[in-house]
């Protein structure tokens, strides 16, 4: 039977999954601040990330409010339906 380890030492594989989660984190801020320019699928993916991996609390409650509002959008698409009564 194998000894318990008592603690396990950061290795190369630890640091670079943070280095990853930091680039991913940059990446995702950078499609929110401009949303304007984003698909909404991109939007969505960023709001996803920010909740599970903001730094603050206030980051991820804000990726959370974002992402109900693009959903609400894609909601009001599918949901239009042109008027009947009007003609061209």
């Amino acid at each position: 039977m194998n000894a318990p380890i008592p603690f396990r030492a950061h290795n190369a594989r630890d640091a670079a999954r943070a280095d990853w989660i930091e680039e991913r984190r940059r990446e995702a801020r950078a499609v929110v601040a401009d949303v304007v320019h984003h698909s909404d699928h991109l939007i969505r993916l960023a709001c996803r990330f920010l909740v599970q991996h903001g730094d603050t609390e206030q980051e991820r409650e804000d990726a959370r409010i974002l992402l109900v509002v693009v959903d609400g959008w894609q909601l009001g698409r599918a949901c239009h339906r042109p008027d009947p009564e009007v003609t061209s």
